[in-house]
């Protein structure tokens, strides 16, 4: 098939899809929670004008923290990253261990007199903050300084022009007001003491000012209790503070509760809240939700409190928008829906060398997808989704191992590996060791559930993601094909994981091609296909 009628092809697909929403979108003027069905943890969003800007973690991916775009608070699209790569340690090229589970986390935005500004700090030596600036978010940013480490942090600019940054449980430090270090012998404090039932740290810290007090919201968990978002206003910055909770309901047919994120108005004055919830195996997703002011306390949720399964758009007739999409690879820069496991080797890909096709070098020999730089990955959602691979394999060497996965701590994935001259297909799963301090790669466990031998050069790998709530969640299929027609099963349903001790991130689709022996062989991508289910 040449790449134009596949192009032709892939429009069509796209058109049939389509009809189903790729968001939470319900094409009736509502939307269902979750408002992303996908790994989009620790929201921090804030409306400029008409505009609503979203920032989330996604640690050791590259580009890292994702800048994402709405005007209806429903359908997101990614517009910018704050950074290409982050060079500050070997470990983020993977070397001298890695950042699996590290990385960029818990960022805040916020917005000040036209320009944008982000702090995030990676959990990981050497343990520094960095602001980024910029005033255009659909464009690059920029590094505007480097500060100290505050964990869980968020920005919060005063009406008398003074910055602070609250973070930890309760703690907040005033900065200068160019944000380029800490103020000294400015506002360093602690704001309370966590309560006896709180079971550890309060986190999350998102801090606003309405009608004249301060709002510190954060995430809790009590002992015995589900984690809930908890609120500590004040007259003044320094206090006293008095608490409340504003959220703690369970939601999905799930006994997780949903807390952490932040809360916004529109331009009509309605305020709302964006928290997630964890969901297993697809990840942390957040959750949109009415905010209320009752006695002067942002209550969130509906009327009881509760998130709502479906609710009203908050803007109508605004276009659909995706944040994992299909991809044919005929653009000369790589979309912002990917993002490579680690700092990419530039090298080592391309999108030029033959037009129409995202070609994959191996780049360095390795043991196993864990050890792989340019690991091409996207999110997976839930409910259901499904994504389908072109892979055009000829110029594969012996010892190379190629495919596509739903790469996690625990990835399941389709192999093609050659031997001999001669390619195998096998579907099979590695699980990743890692040390606590380093995150250096310490033992991959390897299955193969099924193999067979290969006689064509181009394969068509496909992966069913089933995200549903209930006994059989969190499960991913395999399928192949020979001519992207007839499709045949191959090896045993498996359940995708989510470990915060390891990667700390929801399960993704992820396009590899790696070496075991010499480097110089190569793989071609034809496309990505996508669809996601709402049943």
């Amino acid at each position: 098939m040449t790449k134009r009628l596949s192009a032709i092809m892939a429009i069509a697909v796209a058109a049939i899809f389509s009809a189903s929403a790729q968001s939470s979108d319900n094409g009736d003027g509502t939307f269902t929670n979750p408002v992303i069905w996908a790994d989009c943890p620790d929201p921090d969003v804030i409306r400029v004008g008409d505009d609503f800007y979203f920032v989330s973690t996604t640690m050791h991916l590259m580009p890292g923290a994702p800048i994402m775009h709405s005007k209806d608070l429903v359908n997101w699209e990614i517009v910018s990253y704050l950074f290409d790569r982050i060079e500050e340690t070997p470990r983020y090229n993977m070397e001298e261990g890695t950042v699996y589970g590290r990385g960029q986390w818990a960022t805040s935005l916020r917005y000040r007199d036209g320009r944008f500004y982000a702090y995030f700090t990676p959990n990981d030596q050497p343990y520094k903050g960095y602001v980024y600036t910029t005033e255009d978010p659909r464009g690059r940013w920029k590094l505007h300084s480097v500060i100290p480490h505050f964990h869980d942090a968020s920005f919060f600019f005063d009406d008398d022009g003074k910055a602070y940054m609250v973070y930890g449980t309760g703690m907040i430090r005033e900065l200068e007001p160019d944000l380029t270090s800490v103020k000294e012998c400015g506002l360093d404090m602690k704001l309370f003491e966590r309560d006896s039932e709180e079971n550890n740290l309060l986190e999350g810290s998102r801090m606003i000012k309405h009608e004249g007090r301060y709002y510190l919201l954060m995430i809790s968990w009590p002992r015995g209790g589900i984690r809930r978002e908890v609120c500590y206003r004040s007259d003044r910055i320094e206090g006293p503070y008095e608490k409340k909770v504003i959220l703690e309901t369970p939601f999905g047919g799930l006994r997780d509760g949903v807390a952490q994120g932040t809360i916004f108005d529109d331009t009509e004055g309605n305020w709302y809240g964006m928290i997630f919830q964890d969901r297993g195996g697809v990840g942390r997703v957040p959750t949109l939700m009415p905010c209320t002011w009752i006695d002067g306390w942002p209550m969130l949720g509906d009327k009881d409190g509760k998130v709502p399964e479906i609710m009203q758009k908050p803007v109508q007739g605004q276009e659909r928008k995706a944040l994992t999409v299909s991809d044919s690879f005929d653009a000369d820069k790589l979309g912002l829906c990917w993002q490579w496991n680690h700092n990419p080797v530039n090298e080592a890909w391309s999108l030029t060398e033959r037009p129409g096709y995202l070609r994959l070098k191996t780049n360095k020999v390795v043991p196993s997808i864990f050890h792989a730089r340019n690991t091409l990955t996207q999110r997976m959602e839930g409910p259901l989704c499904e994504a389908t691979v072109a892979l055009d394999l000829k110029r594969m060497k012996d010892g190379d191992v190629a495919g596509f996965s739903a790469f996690n701590s625990d990835a399941t994935m389709l192999s093609i590996t050659k031997a001999n001259g001669k390619l195998y297909l096998t579907m099979g799963e590695e699980s990743v060791t890692l040390d606590n301090r380093t995150k250096a790669i310490t033992d991959v466990e390897k299955n193969t559930f099924a193999r067979k031998r290969l006689r064509k050069s181009r394969i068509y790998l496909r992966i069913e993601g089933d995200f549903r709530p209930g006994p059989d969640k969190d499960i991913v299929k395999f399928l192949y094909s020979l001519d992207n027609r007839k499709w045949h099963r191959i090896g045993p349903d498996c359940r995708t994981s989510f470990d915060w001790q390891r990667f700390f991130m929801g399960t993704k689709f992820a396009i590899f091609n790696y070496t075991t022996a010499d480097e110089g062989g190569f793989i071609d991508v034809e496309w990505f296909r996508y669809s996601k289910g709402n049943q």
